[in-house]
């Protein structure tokens, strides 16, 4: 294992840069999160959108795990100059989580990203399907009040990847980016599943019904936008659960069993670690 100079995790609060900051610290190394505020332990000031806040960030830092805020689509103004920024103040390594199939859907942000990134030298990109931890946050709400999970998937399958393997992949790029120097993994986990089959297993689980209810395509975009997400979010999730319908999730890739010691997490195995989360609440 080579030895880094800092190294800044992007999106370190969130769901995906946690397990990433859980996996480097339980490595020995010891990440600076950026934040809005900074000013906590191991913490710095930090916005995409304000670039007097870049250099400072980046002060002796080597390494980046670049995660894009779901808020920000103007890429050209904010991650790729940041890219910029961070190779002309001596960033050697980026590991930069994008979504699966970015490199054919050019109209994504992640697209956009990865364009910037593979202008230049030593970096990984990680190309996650969908996130078994969504059960959790992007459905958790229905499921807990309205007992189902309310997408526009059809009966497409999903070869969901647990965030807690992807965050041991992305600590291993971090420490160790000889090993994964300008190459892409595809992230998935070992089993495809349709929701309705996730349903199935969250009932069983949490003893109660869980109903698998397939949206329309504009009701589904209706219903986030209606909720308050940003028009360009609620296209791009649209977008992405449609795709579900043909098939552009259900492969199961290899490159997870290769780059991490134990098993990937299944889907099922996630839900039956995580049962809590869906229970009623009073």
């Amino acid at each position: 294992m080579s030895e880094p100079g800092r190294i800044l995790i992007t999106g370190g609060t969130g769901t995906v840069g946690s397990s990433v900051m859980k996996a480097l610290r339980d490595a020995g190394a010891q990440p600076i999160v950026a934040t809005r505020t900074g000013g906590g332990r191991d913490e710095v000031a930090f916005d995409f959108c304000d670039k007097q806040s870049w250099q400072p960030a980046l002060t002796g830092v080597t390494r980046v795990f670049l995660l894009r805020p779901p808020q920000i689509a103007d890429i050209d103004h904010t991650l790729g100059p940041f890219i910029t920024a961070a190779r002309a103040q001596g960033v050697q390594h980026i590991v930069f989580l994008s979504v699966a199939g970015a490199e054919k859907l050019r109209f994504l942000p992640h697209a956009a990203v990865e364009r910037h990134l593979t202008k230049t030298t030593g970096w990984t990109i990680l190309r996650p399907g969908f996130f078994a931890q969504n059960i959790e946050t992007a459905y958790g709400d229905d499921i807990r009040t309205r007992d189902r999970i309310y997408i526009p998937a059809g009966d497409g399958k999903s070869a969901f990847v647990d965030v807690r393997d992807i965050g041991k992949v992305a600590a291993d790029c971090l420490l160790r980016p000889e090993l994964h120097h300008d190459v892409s993994y595809e992230l998935t986990g070992p089993v495809a599943a349709t929701f309705a089959q996730v349903a199935q297993h969250l009932s069983l689980v949490l003893g109660r019904k869980i109903r698998y209810e397939p949206a329309s395509v504009i009701g589904y975009f209706s219903r986030l936008h209606s909720n308050g997400e940003p028009m360009s979010k609620a296209l791009i999730q649209t977008a992405l659960h449609v795709g579900l319908r043909f098939g552009q999730a259900a492969a199961v890739s290899p490159d997870l069993s290769r780059l991490i010691a134990e098993r990937p997490r299944d889907v099922f195995e996630y839900i039956d670690d995580c049962r809590d989360v869906w229970q009623k609440r009073n």
